[in-house]
């Protein structure tokens, strides 16, 4: 992750991309963890997995390395959606 962001820092899509997935999953562990909402837990992961993969998307033609680099973080975050949304779904 550290390194599609320091690939990207030059150009503005895709720092802003980047930026803005590194702050929902900061965000996701004090909602999910902390204040026990795993609702709202689950809309943060998902907007994390939408700006993963817009980021992928955006980079693949111009940096695809970064690109590639980012696909296994994506394949963690939907999993982590999954087993989120099973959460919100048994309680």
């Amino acid at each position: 992750i550290a390194v599609a962001g320091a690939r990207s820092f030059e150009r503005s899509d895709g720092m802003q991309l980047w930026l803005s997935q590194m702050v929902l999953n900061f965000a996701w562990t004090p909602v999910f963890f902390g204040l026990h909402r795993p609702g709202a837990a689950l809309v943060i992961v998902l907007a994390t997995l939408a700006a993963v993969v817009a980021f992928i998307v955006t980079r693949w033609k111009t940096d695809r390395v970064s690109a590639l680099l980012l696909i296994p973080y994506a394949a963690w975050v939907a999993f982590a959606s999954v087993l989120n949304a099973s959460i919100v779904v048994l309680n």
